[in-house]
């Protein structure tokens, strides 16, 4: 058993559980840190597909376990009664979520292949770290953001749903972050912070099983024993990393700027840069 390579493994399913909800691009971490572990050297794109997909599964688990009394109340009162209207029923809720999945969903089906052949490399990453990271300090500061509200305390419209949705689609390019994306757009919408967060939390839900739906009918081949270990290994260390992370990140959302994430973004984005110049990529 190469015990290194399915400590590479790990190693990577900490970074995407610590990263997959931050604003920082999980995606684009995990290129920069793969590429500088070699541990997609020689790897069938099938694997390197399907291992990226399967330690986001494990992060979104994090997500359904942590939010799993929340999420049954949205479908044990899915439908409006008699004491409840239809646009405060569950079923609106997850109507606006629907809302929000559709436009990265017609792009991803669309270009999902010219996407990762074309944008997944360190330059790529680099760059849209620093856009990402200076439209976040560019909203914060001109956009009047709350940071107190809740989700459950702000009514969702189905334009505020589209705005986040149309947000999202920036996601697709790997250094921007789709928690960065869904806050930019929230905080467009006039949502809190705080609420952004927890609707991106919803959102990815969706978002990532789709995508690895996708993935798994466009895999070919058949994975080794190795591989299909480090897959298990993977998604264990990112469902149990996520699961701190998530609750430490929205308690820092109740009292915090967001601005820490966007000066990291940009400071790592010229680290990226400068591994590159240095030839470590």
């Amino acid at each position: 058993m190469d015990l290194v390579f399915i400590f590479k493994a790990a190693l990577l399913g900490i970074v995407e559980g610590i990263t997959e909800f931050l604003p920082i691009s999980s995606t684009g971490h995990l290129i920069i840190f793969s590429n500088l572990l070699g541990f997609y050297k020689n790897a069938d794109k099938a694997y390197v597909d399907m291992f990226n997909m399967v330690i986001q599964l494990g992060a979104i688990l994090a997500v359904v376990v942590l939010y799993r009394k929340k999420i049954m109340q949205t479908v044990i009162y899915l439908f409006p009664s008699s004491k409840i209207s239809f646009s405060e029923s569950c079923l609106y809720f997850w109507l606006m979520i629907v809302i929000s999945c559709l436009p990265g969903s017609v792009v991803v089906l669309l270009f999902n292949a010219t996407i990762k052949e074309n944008f997944f490399n360190p330059l790529t990453v680099a760059i849209a770290l620093f856009v990402g990271g200076f439209l976040m300090l560019l909203a914060e500061a001109k956009l009047p953001v709350k940071q107190e509200l809740t989700l459950e305390r702000t009514p969702i419209h189905p334009w505020q749903a589209l705005v986040v949705g149309l947000f999202q689609v920036l996601a697709i390019i790997p250094g921007m972050s789709r928690s960065a994306s869904t806050i930019i757009g929230g905080w467009l919408a006039g949502f809190s912070t705080l609420a952004t967060a927890e609707y991106s939390f919803f959102l990815a839900i969706p978002v990532m099983c789709g995508e690895t739906l996708l993935n798994i009918f466009e895999m070919q081949g058949k994975l080794s024993s190795l591989e299909w270990l480090s897959l298990g290994v993977g998604f264990t260390v990112s469902f149990i990393v996520a699961l701190l992370v998530i609750d430490s990140f929205i308690t820092f959302l109740k009292k915090k700027s967001m601005s820490v994430f966007a000066v990291y973004r940009i400071v790592f984005a010229f680290v990226v840069l400068s591994c590159g110049v240095m030839g470590l990529f």
